[in-house]
């Protein structure tokens, strides 16, 4: 019986293939790794060696794209390379301890908080996490304050000249149910969060600019509170297909509702936020979005 062990993947060839598919480019990806670009183009052809697959190819003026082989891999190199940093995280770290007190909107928590809390808790376990579930607005308030270490928050909302990391921009879709049609109506019902909402500002000024007439039906202290009014079909509401549930839809972008802008996540540190806890969180929400939002 052959006994032979399986040939074993170098999470190095791995981290070069994921930087150049993130990247597009060998020279930015060379960058991130801190090598040359001629030695991050010998990873891809070790890689490509060990596979027997191509995974990359070059075309016109150095662009770079995946090939059929490349799109599997991507995937689950991340995947590979999560757990791979994660199990050196843990080991290789000094075991933190105290809390970090995380700010954010209900927008974001279920989508992306679940994962954040999870691979923080393996890496970190002597770490609490405080969480607070609000609003973007007093979210911002209260890092300004000093009652946070740490918060998401939609882009706009940010205070001027306070240091930011972008975690996430897209666009904004008009959002429908997938039973009912209020899109058709005039005056158009429309289903928006209090106060001062970026995705609210977007979708009014789009609607004024369009000459669209309109009815704010709904208000909510939070853009997750207005999907409600929108499944039961009674308006619709603005959002990032990304954090759909089930029984809603974005309109095609030709529907008769005006083009909305980009939405955005950023995330912000206090002043003087507690140490070294927060940028170990910092770090590991930066790795889930990356993780969960810039696939292909």
């Amino acid at each position: 019986m052959d006994m032979s062990l399986p040939a074993s993947l170098d999470p190095d060839l791995l981290r070069a293939f994921a930087y150049i598919a993130e990247e597009g480019s060998f020279t930015r990806a060379a960058e991130r790794v801190g090598r040359t670009q001629s030695a991050v183009s010998m990873q891809v052809q070790r890689l490509e060696t060990v596979l027997g697959q191509k995974v990359l190819s070059r075309g016109k003026g150095g662009a770079v794209s995946l090939t059929p082989h490349g799109h599997y891999l991507l995937d689950r190199a991340r995947d590979l390379l999560a757990l791979n940093d994660e199990i050196w995280t843990t080991f290789r770290t000094p075991q933190m301890h105290g809390t970090v007190r995380l700010g954010t909107p209900d927008d974001y928590a279920l989508r992306f908080l679940p994962g954040v809390l999870r691979r923080f808790a393996d890496s970190h376990p002597s770490v609490d996490v405080d969480v607070t579930c609000t609003n973007s607005e007093q979210l911002v308030g209260r890092l300004k304050a000093g009652e946070l270490d740490i918060t998401l928050c939609s882009r706009g909302l940010e205070p001027a000249g306070w240091p930011f990391e972008p975690l996430w921009q897209g666009p904004l879709r008009w959002i429908t149910s997938e039973r009912h049609t209020p899109h058709r109506l005039d005056p158009l019902p429309v289903a928006l969060a209090a106060g001062d909402c970026s995705w609210r500002r977007e979708a009014t000024q789009a609607l004024d600019r369009a000459g669209r007439r309109y009815r704010v039906a709904y208000t909510a202290e939070t853009q997750a509170g207005t999907l409600t009014p929108v499944l039961a079909g009674l308006a619709v509401t603005v959002s990032p297909v990304t954090q759909l549930p089930a029984g809603l839809r974005a309109l095609p972008m030709d529907d008769a509702l005006p083009l909305l802008g980009d939405a955005g996540i950023l995330m912000l540190k206090a002043r003087e936020p507690r140490q070294p806890v927060t940028d170990a969180l910092a770090s590991h929400i930066m790795e889930t979005f990356r993780a969960e939002l810039m696939r292909p």
